[in-house]
């Protein structure tokens, strides 16, 4: 039978042209094209189109990347809620702490509005896809009696707001913020804690959305 496992060469490629758009990102905002990431990546135009048929879809593949980076650890077997979670949120926290990411953040905030469709389409392949991502593995735990129940998707998004607070916020806008580890991992453990007290399987506040 033959494998259609990819290449050592392939996937090394892939590599190489993932983090070019990466850096054109932080550099370039919505404006980078498919000649400049395959000049940054070492590689033909052609071989981006053969491979990955349009910007688009390349963006996307970079998105879906950081999206299986950010949520490996729901992946994981194991029924220690509040360790999978706390491990969830320092691999966000970390993410959110790279230079090249706050850069990227806003670039593309002050570019959203000329180039609505392409802002769209990375809200909705990225924050869209990761409350999705977080909110099934949140399903899944209330169906097993480990949460109560309730909404999961909004479960999903209070979560996220809560792991990432005012941080963000800070790095953008550059004043101190958590850089450290130590810092970021009490605040996943405050923050983690206390949403696992308010969707507690024993709480008794108030009663789930319809």
């Amino acid at each position: 039978m033959p494998s259609f496992l990819p290449s050592f060469a392939a996937i090394q490629r892939r590599q190489r042209v993932h983090a070019a758009v990466r850096e054109l990102m932080s550099e370039q905002g919505f404006r980078i094209s498919m000649e400049a990431v395959a000049a940054r990546a070492g590689c033909s135009k052609q071989t981006l189109y053969a491979q990955f048929g349009s910007k688009q879809a390349l963006l996307r593949s970079v998105i879906d990347e950081n999206l299986d980076l950010a949520t490996v650890r729901l992946d994981e077997p194991g029924d220690d809620l509040r360790g999978t979670l706390i491990a969830f949120a320092m691999e966000h926290l970390a993410h959110l702490c790279d230079p090249s990411v706050v850069a990227t953040s806003q670039l593309l905030t002050a570019e959203a509005h000329q180039f609505p469709e392409e802002a769209q389409a990375l809200y909705r392949d990225g924050c869209d896809a990761l409350v999705q991502r977080l909110a099934t593995w949140l399903a899944a735990a209330m169906q097993r009696g480990q949460l109560r129940h309730d909404d999961p998707h909004l479960a999903a998004e209070l979560l996220l707001s809560m792991i990432v607070g005012l941080d963000f916020e800070r790095q953008r806008f550059a004043v101190p913020h958590r850089q450290s580890v130590m810092a970021r991992r009490r605040w996943a453990g405050f923050a983690t804690d206390t949403f696992l007290r308010a969707f507690s399987a024993e709480s008794t506040g108030a009663a789930a959305s319809p």
